[in-house]
């Protein structure tokens, strides 16, 4: 798995722990950004050789940043190289743009610039100026609404991961605990189950496929 990707696939610790510090001062995209540099600190660091999840590595890492948002007074750093480059992919975009009479994909201007399509886009983001949630059209003061997700698809899916856990024999909901609540590896998983460590790799295919079925119908 890429560095990318394993990011990517694992968001979801990001918006876990930040929903821990929610109604503590700070918006909820300053934490989560502050979540995803310790995810991507998580990822540079980690090494699969040591034996454990990801997850169980990137966790720590996710809640420094956070914690250290709140010390430095909920302001999310960005580096003087960080900007320069955010700047540099802006020009790259304003120019292309110019000589070609259309806005350049993000595609084009990663190729112009020699870097990924992913960095790229985290650059021009960078450059972008901050949103005001205040607008003034002239005569009066008005806000801006954010359309946010309700929450309501992720509460179903985790209501019916219970339900499906829930109707697993009890070793079999026990494997799945110890392998994704807890971040066990599957070493670890078979000695606390008295059984091989093939034979929980085996099992645990099994399970997932048997739990992806009954989740999609």
């Amino acid at each position: 798995m890429t560095r990318d990707e394993r990011i990517a696939e694992n968001l979801g610790l990001v918006h876990a722990c930040a929903n821990r510090f929610r109604n503590r001062g700070l918006e909820y995209d300053d934490l989560f950004s502050a979540g995803c540099i310790g995810l991507c600190k998580a990822a540079d660091g980690f090494d699969e050789a040591l034996g454990f999840a990801f997850s169980t590595y990137a966790v720590p890492a996710i809640l420094g940043e956070i914690r250290r948002l709140f010390r430095d007074g909920g302001a999310v750093k960005v580096s003087r190289t960080l900007k320069e480059r955010a700047r540099a992919a802006q020009k790259v975009q304003d120019a292309l743009a110019a000589q070609w009479d259309r806005t350049p994909t993000v595609c084009e201007i990663a190729e112009k610039m020699g870097i990924s399509e992913y960095e790229t886009a985290e650059l021009l983001n960078l450059a972008k100026p901050p949103l005001s949630l205040t607008e003034f059209d002239g005569e009066d003061e008005r806000q801006t609404d954010i359309p946010v997700p309700s929450g309501e698809e992720e509460i179903q899916n985790r209501l019916a991961l219970g339900a499906v856990l829930e109707a697993l024999p009890d070793t079999d909901r026990k494997l799945i605990e110890l392998r994704y609540y807890q971040g066990l590896t599957q070493v670890k998983t078979a000695e606390m189950l008295g059984l091989s460590q093939v034979q929980v790799s085996r099992r645990e295919r099994a399970i997932l496929l048997e739990m992806r079925k009954r989740l999609t119908g």
